[in-house]
C-alpha cells in the first residue's frame, strides 16, 4: 500500500545521543516523538532512565514518558496497541512521528508487530529461574495455567525449559504464548526509517561513564531510596537501579555499586548494538551528523 506518511525510528545504544537527535528531527520536520524506552514509561523512574528534561524537550510533544506508573502492568503487547493507536492519530493531521529508544523489543513492537518469538530480558529470566529454583516445577506449571491454559494443554508439564521459555514470552509480551507461536510480520499503514547512531568503542564507553557520573551527581541514589518498595519490579531489576539496591542492602560499597553500574551499561550497550546490527535496514550514522540524517531521511521520503 502507498502511503505519504512516514515513521522515523531512532536506535542505538544508551548514552549515545538519540534523545537529541530526537528532538532536532522533531523541529525540522515539525512533528512529535514516541519514546521506545521500557522505563521511561513509569513516572516515577527519572535520573536512573535519562529521561529528557522539560527544557530539552523544546516544547515538542513526548509521548510515553511519564505515562504510566511503576504500581501498574505494563508490557510491550499494550505498548505496541497503545502506540499504534497513537500513530493512527497523529498521522491524520501530520506526515511524519518519531520513534526513539533503545529497547530493540518495543521498537519492533511498533514497526512490524512480533515476528518472531522474543527474547525475554534478563529480569524476567532470572524471575522465573528463582520461581522454579524455590518452589519446583509445579509453580512454572500454575503460572502457565493461568497465562497460557491454550498452551498448558499442550506443552509436556514435565519439561521445565519448555516451561520456562513459554512463560518468559508471556510475561515479555503480555501475551499467551500460543498466540505468537506462528506469528507473521503484521503490515502498517505507513512507511518506516530507520536510523542507527553509533560511535567507535572507546568514546561509547566514555559518554557511559560520564552519564553514570552525572546521574550520581543529579541524586540517582535518593531516587532509588524512593523506590524501595518496588525494588523487585521487573523494570527495577535493571542497571542502574539494582546496583544501588545491592549497596543499600549492604552487599557493595557506594563506589563499588558505581563501578559496577558503568560496566552494566557498557555491557547493556554491546546487547543492545547486537540486536540493532541484526537489522539491514537501519542505516547508521555517527550522533554528530544531524544535517547527513535529516538528508537521507528527505532522500528516503522523496
Amino acid at each position: 500500500m502507498k502511503t505519504n506518511k512516514y515513521l522515523i525510528v531512532i536506535a542505538g545504544p544508551t548514552a549515545i545521543g538519540k534523545t537529541s537527535l530526537a528532538i532536532h528531527l522533531a523541529e525540522k520536520f515539525n512533528t512529535e516523538i514516541l519514546s521506545a524506552d521500557s522505563r521511561q514509561f513509569f513516572k516515577e523512574l527519572s535520573i536512573g532512565t535519562a529521561k529528557p528534561t522539560l527544557q530539552e524537550m523544546n516544547g515538542f510533544p513526548h509521548h510515553f514518558i511519564d505515562s504510566h506508573s511503576i504500581s501498574e502492568q505494563y508490557n510491550v503487547g499494550k505498548y505496541e496497541n497503545e502506540a499504534i493507536e497513537l500513530l493512527d492519530r497523529l498521522f491524520k493531521t501530520r506526515d511524519t512521528a518519531i520513534l526513539v529508544g533503545g529497547s530493540g523489543l518495543y521498537i519492533d513492537a511498533v514497526c512490524k508487530g512480533f515476528d518472531e518469538l522474543p527474547e525475554a530480558d534478563d529480569a524476567i529470566r532470572e524471575k522465573i529461574d528463582l520461581l522454579l529454583t524455590d518452589e519446583g516445577i509445579e509453580a512454572l506449571q500454575k503460572m502457565l495455567a493461568e497465562l497460557d491454559p491454550v498452551y498448558y494443554k499442550k506443552v509436556d508439564l514435565n519439561n521445565p525449559q519448555r516451561l520456562s521459555r513459554a512463560l518468559e514470552v508471556c510475561l515479555t509480551t503480555g501475551k499467551p504464548y500460543s498466540s505468537l507461536r506462528e506469528g507473521k510480520i503484521k503490515s502498517r499503514n505507513f512507511n518506516i526509517i530507520k536510523i542507527g547512531l553509533n560511535t567507535d568503542r572507546v568514546r561509547l564507553y566514555q559518554r557511559i561513564n560520564d552519564r553514570v557520573d552525572q546521574m550520581m551527581h543529579a541524586g540517582l541514589l535518593k531516587e532509588v531510596k524512593s523506590l524501595i518498595a518496588f525494588k523487585y519490579n521487573n523494570a527495577l531489576q535493571t542497571v542502574g537501579y539494582k546496583e544501588l539496591f545491592d549497596h543499600l542492602d549492604d552487599k557493595t560499597d557506594l563506589q563499588a555499586a558505581i563501578e559496577l553500574i558503568k560496566q552494566n551499561t557498557r555491557k547493556f550497550a554491546k546487547r543492545q548494538l547486537t540486536w540493532f546490527r541484526r537489522d539491514n535496514e537501519v542505516k547508521w550514522f555517527e550522533p554528530e551528523d544531524i544535517e547527513a540524517i535529516a538528508e537521507y531521511i528527505k532522500t528516503r521520503m522523496a
